[in-house]
């Protein structure tokens, strides 16, 4: 390889960081795309297909943030070039981080330009380091491009999500179905039905009649409406021989109030307070 030339070096910077950025927009035109058709096929039923093709979408839109993250790196190897420029075995500490994510995550991508800058640099610090970084030992590459290169599956979740806001983006009624544990989370129905017998016992037991601040009293007899005379009974009828009182005659004393009569007025009297 050819010793380190600090303007080839340069130059390759700024090709890899215009490369990441078209790469970038290709892949954002590309996803807008196949979002238009996971809604379609939204619309038309086909959730199982949809989810499959939702797969790669998640797949590449966590490829386009490692490409984010790639060009700040390159940007900042390049604001930094002073501290690359230095003729030592190892990548000071303040470019250390963006050289050894370079190095590493370089061949996950299709950047020829990011290739060349990657050789450029291994050259420039030797085998053993680019050797360890390319192990990752003692954890040298940073921890968001690990994530970043990592193939697990989209969990079911993110999945749905990424479901539902490409649904509302478009306009198309679906929704991600409910978990199996929501039912659960609302509670027993036999809890709600025993609340509301207490309710029911409680609104039985008062009298909506009765204003709350008043006496509760014995339970009273039907009272007869006023103005209707009582008929007259076995008792209260006339016996024979028994002349009616003339007019202009000493009426009889006052008899003693009933204790019905009595017991009425303190109640009427009670309400009113």
């Amino acid at each position: 390889m050819p010793p380190w030339n600090a303007p080839k070096a340069k130059v390759q910077l700024r090709l890899s960081v215009q490369r990441l950025r078209i790469l970038q927009q290709k892949k954002e035109a590309q996803a807008k795309a196949s979002r238009r058709d996971i809604a379609s096929l939204l619309e038309r039923g086909k959730i199982e297909t949809a989810r499959i093709k939702v797969e790669t979408i998640i797949n590449e839109d966590i490829h386009v943030e490692l490409l984010e993250l790639l060009e700040l790196y390159a940007e900042l190897l390049l604001a930094r070039f002073g501290l690359l420029d230095q003729n030592t075995r190892e990548p000071d500490p303040g470019i250390a981080e963006g050289v050894c994510s370079i190095i590493h995550a370089a061949p996950r991508t299709e950047l020829k330009e990011l290739h060349i800058l990657r050789d450029i640099l291994m050259h420039k610090y030797g085998r053993e380091f680019s050797m360890a970084v390319m192990e990752n030992r003692d954890g040298c590459v940073s921890d968001r491009v690990m994530r970043k290169l990592g193939n697990a599956t989209p969990s079911t979740e993110l999945v749905d999500a990424y479901l539902h806001e490409i649904a509302k983006a478009y306009g198309v009624a679906w929704a991600p179905p409910l978990p199996a544990y929501s039912a659960d989370a609302a509670g027993d129905p036999a809890d709600t039905s025993a609340v509301g017998e207490d309710k029911k016992e409680l609104v039985s037991s008062s009298n909506p009649d009765e204003p709350a601040n008043t006496l509760k009293l014995p339970a009273i007899p039907p009272v007869e409406s006023e103005g209707k005379e009582k008929k007259p009974t076995e008792d209260n009828k006339p016996k024979s021989g028994s002349t009616a009182p003339k007019k202009g005659s000493p009426s009889p004393p006052d008899e003693p109030e009933d204790e019905f009569d009595a017991l009425a007025k303190r109640f009427a009297a009670l309400k009113k307070r």
